[in-house]
């Protein structure tokens, strides 16, 4: 170790690599949750299904100015015991957990929109320094196992999370219908459990976590820079960003819509294209939504499978080409739903989707991480971030009008689109990346 930092990297036993894991667990159990149930709790507060996008604008908005600026200060944050990236996790998990807890009282749609606001900024300023937090802690050579033990944990939290307005409902025999404006409680106690989740698995990795002192070049840099000079630095970064993050950008800007429209209306589709509900208190309605959440666990379950094989699987074939067979199977997944005739295809159909989750989790990071400047991780980061939310941004805003003057509001045509657009981010990523997507960008 030299005065201020570490030379080199010491290698990470398993379970470090683990302990440093556990808190995505946490903040993926709220992500989920809410990606699996706030269509469902709009559309109980009467939101037509052309707003849902508009209502949805939280997240990308918040991660657009929130991640970039997270990352920027906690490149420059240091204190001897709660180090650099560990402060925001823990701001952000207490923030974000109790939105949790109070969302299910949501009583009007202003009130359940402007939760999901606080719940995504602390989300995302919880969220944004772990990606730079494998960076910090791990070498090259052990950086895609930890970007992948990211994506284990993001599969497991996510599938239980999906899963428990199924659970609270078939197991502790709560009721999955309610009157006209108000939560049902299955869903209500899924949040509750939810912000206990997010918050507990957090604290984990925040005691059981230590981080390395910045070396002397960082600590030079840490100083002097002030608002002004911060906002120059994220835009000078923005226009000098390596060509292989310009190439990734672009993948993900079309990959990441066709997740977005699968979690604005996957689970009203369900109920209502494969279920047959009328309305949002039709009792099928709760049934579809219910078995809708479930199958969305288990891409999630199977997301953690394949995190497993994945690292084989990419050094075999390189990253560029395994990311973009797991795009199209993803593809393949989100189309074929419109083909669903039982229900029980749709988990035929959500394989598809788990195992491209799995690859997008990991995948475009490890791609990256090799070409980042290393005292601008967090902040090339939060930037890599902008091409995950503008285009749910674009999605949130335009989108409505597609489904209102031009799909007629068919949820379901909605997430064939979704397909359509993860074909077109896969023949990107092997026409754009050069190489292997794993070896060194050469100048």
């Amino acid at each position: 170790m030299s005065e201020l930092g570490v030379t080199q990297k010491p290698k990470l036993t398993l379970l470090e690599i683990i302990n440093m894991s556990v808190g995505f667990f946490g903040i993926q159990f709220g992500w989920d949750l809410q990606r699996a149930n706030m269509g469902p709790i709009y559309e109980h507060l009467h939101a037509d299904a052309d707003k849902i996008p508009f209502l949805f604008l939280a997240a990308p908005l918040t991660g657009l100015l929130v991640q970039p600026i997270i990352g920027y200060m906690s490149d420059r944050t240091w204190h001897p015991r709660w180090g650099r990236r560990r402060p925001y996790f823990l701001i952000g998990a207490i923030m974000s957990s109790i939105a949790l807890f109070i969302m299910p009282h949501s009583s009007v749609l202003w009130m359940a929109a402007g939760l999901l606001w606080i719940m995504d900024v602390f989300g995302n300023v919880a969220m944004e320094p772990f990606r730079a937090f494998v960076t910090d802690k791990l070498s090259d050579k052990q950086s895609t196992s930890g970007f992948v033990m990211q994506s284990l944990m993001i599969g497991l939290g996510g599938s239980i999370a999906s899963a428990l307005p199924w659970l609270m409902t078939n197991v502790f025999d709560m009721s999955s219908t309610a009157a006209s404006g108000v939560i049902p409680d299955n869903v209500k106690w899924s949040f509750y459990i939810g912000g206990f989740m997010f918050l507990v698995a957090v604290l984990y990795t925040v005691i059981t976590s230590n981080e390395y002192p910045p070396n002397e070049n960082e600590h030079a840099n840490e100083s002097g820079n002030g608002f002004i000079g911060g906002l120059k630095e994220i835009l000078h970064s923005i226009t000098h960003m390596p060509k292989r993050m310009k190439a990734l950008a672009l993948v993900q800007f079309f990959t990441w819509p066709g997740l977005f429209l699968m979690w604005f209306y996957y689970n009203t589709a369900v109920a209502r294209n494969v279920f047959g509900a009328t309305s949002e208190t039709d009792p099928l309605y709760g049934q579809g939504t219910n078995f809708g959440g479930l199958t969305l666990a288990f891409y999630n379950v199977v997301t953690f499978l394949f995190a497993f094989v994945l690292p084989s699987i990419a050094n075999k074939f390189g990253r560029k080409l395994t990311h973009t067979i797991c795009l199209l199977c993803g593809a393949i997944g989100l189309i074929s739903v419109a083909f669903v005739k039982n229900k029980y295809m749709l988990y035929g159909s959500m394989v598809g989707v788990g195992i491209a989750w799995a690859s997008i989790l990991s995948m475009p990071y490890a791609m990256l991480s090799g070409v980042l400047p290393k005292e601008k991780v967090g902040v090339y980061m939060g930037i890599f971030n902008f091409f995950i939310v503008l285009p749910e941004i674009i999605a949130s805003l335009g989108f409505g009008w597609v489904m209102k003057n031009i799909l007629h509001n068919d949820r379901l045509l909605a997430v064939e689109i979704g397909g359509v657009l993860m074909v077109i981010a896969a023949l990107l990523c092997y026409f754009l990346i050069k190489g292997d997507g794993s070896s060194p960008e050469k100048k």
